[in-house]
């Protein structure tokens, strides 16, 4: 059964190996990371941890029994009782659930664990796999969402109160 675990510094072989093996994928639903991001993939996995540790967000793995990565949940913390939810999963466990219910898991560790009252997420009009789980999460359209923030590509600003659990 995957875990979804709190971001270490050991994650990050795992992290850059999911990153690379799902690039390709990634890149056909939201802008590719380039290749600044996998020269330095060590600043980048440190500074994440860095920001974690300040408390401007949390940033989590979905992990397989074998150590390997299915999906990356980050929350990044906007003002009191907000953040915005972004997440990836691999594309050979795509279309299965396994996002929307870590997703859920992390809707309800955002309001336990570290006290969050409501999440946002963004999502592009091309996106449709991550509009099902947004929807399927809870979370509900409120209005566009900047093209800057999305790639260029035009989108939509999803919400969902934790207190509705």
């Amino acid at each position: 059964m995957p875990q979804l675990e709190r971001l270490r510094a050991d994650h990050a072989p795992a992290v850059l190996a999911f990153e690379l093996a799902n690039r390709a994928y990634f890149a056909a639903s939201i802008s590719d990371r380039g290749d600044e991001f996998f020269e330095r993939f060590t600043d980048r996995h440190d500074a994440l941890l860095a920001e974690q540790e300040a408390g401007h967000g949390a940033f989590h793995v979905l992990v397989a029994q074998d150590g390997s990565v299915l999906g990356r949940f980050n929350l990044i913390f906007v003002e009191d009782g907000a953040a915005e939810l972004g997440y990836r999963v691999a594309q050979h466990v795509a279309g299965r659930g396994v996002a929307t219910a870590t997703v859920r898991e992390l809707c309800r560790l955002a309001a336990v664990r570290y006290g969050l009252r409501t999440l946002r997420a963004a999502t592009s009009h091309g996106n449709a796999a991550s509009q099902k789980v947004l929807a399927k999460a809870g979370f509900v359209p409120i209005g566009p969402a900047d093209p800057a923030d999305l790639g260029g590509k035009p989108g939509t600003w999803y919400q969902r109160d934790l207190a509705l659990q």
